[in-house]
């Protein structure tokens, strides 16, 4: 059926905030399985996705990164044990207030925000990086190509009319 997700393509959704302003369940799971298509993933997948408000996003951008402010998107792969065959990729943590404030700075719609960076930690848990300018420019290319089949402007552009 169009509009859901592939069989086996599986998204936990929990809020550590209230969910006021925050995009519905299907959206996660529409940008998650185009984050997947585009990455050409096609076996069954699993991960879950937190959204968060600042002060559990500082605690977890200082816990495992060292960085002691709230961050739009952290992204922890699943660290399976050799040989374990579960479809489960691994968490994000979105920021709420980060990704809104993000989005009214750079003055595009808190919903192509929301996607973007729903698909950028996807891509995170796929392997993906942005450390080096090689890797970084690869990966806005996925992400760029990804949104557009979406309808979402290159969030990467800069636009001098905003």
């Amino acid at each position: 059926m169009a509009g859901q997700p592939p069989p086996g393509s599986i998204v936990h959704l929990s809020f550590g905030l209230p969910r006021a302003g925050v995009p519905a369940p299907a959206s996660f799971r529409r940008w998650v399985d185009a984050a997947l298509a585009g990455a050409r993933r096609r076996k069954a997948t699993e991960l879950a996705i937190r959204i968060v408000g600042t002060r559990e996003g500082r605690r977890l951008n200082r816990d495992y990164r060292g960085k002691d402010y709230a961050t739009n998107v952290l992204s922890f792969p699943a660290e399976l044990p050799p040989g374990m065959a579960l479809p489960l990729i691994g968490d994000l943590a979105i920021c709420a207030p980060v990704v809104q404030r993000e989005a009214a700075e750079q003055g595009k719609p808190a919903r192509d925000h929301w996607a973007h960076m729903t698909v950028h930690g996807v891509l995170h848990l796929l392997g993906y990086d942005h450390l080096a300018d090689a890797e970084a420019e690869a990966m806005e290319t996925l992400e760029t190509r990804i949104l557009a089949k979406l309808g979402i402007h290159d969030p990467y552009a800069i636009d001098h009319d905003v």
